[in-house]
């Protein structure tokens, strides 16, 4: 091979180079940092100090056979599936009507999508709050001249059913926007003739879309679904911005809790153990999903 092909075929992997060794900086320190303070005795004297020494797995241990972490890990999954639902089922119908509006209705829904997908977490957060404030909230306001009364001065977030509704609520409301736009796209691919042969035949609306749309997309519902899955596993911002894991702990995820162990107990080596418990229950999630979706393609 002459020295210009093999400059050629080095120039891709000097271009993606540095983006790489930046990811493996902000991204692999931080996670290999963290699984070592995992395995020390890390408080706040070693924090000032220094000095921290190797347990091995006593914070693991500690972390396991606590209670409260499995009633954390249950409500993180229920917290999970609920948000996860929810995106997916109005992200998809969204996409569905996005395909039949006009085009100058297209690119305005779009456009609102764009913006509030795009919109900062914690100003989208703090909206929230205004319109679910007890006082002079609109919702309140609104369901008090609808004639629920009880609603006169209810405070959403004292009540952990209504605060776990308020923050799927906001959850929802910010990735519904990226799964709508992405599952849009995708749709675009699909032929119309596939369709209009389907209409043709007798075929619904379901019947089309379980027979043609979701066959054809489905790597993309997957790819999607597993994106939503991780973004929401690991919320943290609008939960603690709302709520802090409150009232009680009817609101405290697995990333929460960390934080809350690490912060309130100034217990960092808890904190961090229960950090790499929540890496691999994430992993292991996801990892049972590929190997279903994967056996689906291979029984196809």
């Amino acid at each position: 091979m002459s020295r210009p092909r093999r400059g050629a075929a080095l120039w891709p992997y000097v271009l993606v180079a540095p983006t790489v060794l930046g990811g493996a900086l902000l991204l692999g320190y931080p996670l290999v940092r963290n699984l070592v303070i995992s395995f020390q005795q890390y408080g706040m004297g070693e924090l000032i100090r220094g000095g921290a020494g190797f347990v091995g797995l006593r914070n693991y241990r500690t972390v396991l056979t606590d209670p409260e972490f499995w009633e954390v890990v249950r409500r993180t999954f229920w917290w999970t599936l609920v948000n996860v639902v929810l995106i997916m089922v109005i992200g998809t119908l969204v996409a569905l009507m996005m395909r039949r509006l006009g085009r100058r209705m297209r690119i305005l829904v779009t456009s609102g999508l764009v913006l509030a997908w795009a919109s900062p977490v914690i100003a989208t957060t703090t909206v929230f709050q205004w319109l679910f404030a007890s006082r002079l909230g609109i919702v309140n306001w609104v369901l008090v001249r609808l004639g629920f009364t009880s609603f006169e001065g209810y405070s959403w977030l004292a009540d952990g059913t209504a605060a776990f509704t308020v923050l799927v609520l906001l959850v929802v409301w910010q990735s519904v926007p990226f799964a709508a736009i992405t599952l849009h796209a995708a749709l675009l691919t699909v032929p119309e003739e596939l369709y209009e042969s389907a209409r043709l035949d007798g075929a619904g609306a379901f019947r089309i879309f379980h027979s043609i749309t979701l066959p054809l997309l489905r790597p993309i519902f997957g790819l999607v679904l597993c994106l939503e899955v991780i973004w929401v596993f690991r919320c943290f911002a609008q939960i603690w911005a709302v709520t802090r894991g409150g009232p009680g702990e009817a609101t405290t995820t697995l990333p929460v809790y960390a934080y809350r162990v690490a912060q309130s107990l100034h217990r960092y080596d808890l904190g961090a153990a229960v950090s790499t418990l929540t890496v691999l229950i994430l992993v292991a999630v996801l990892i049972a999903y590929f190997r279903q979706m994967l056996r689906q393609e291979a029984d196809r």
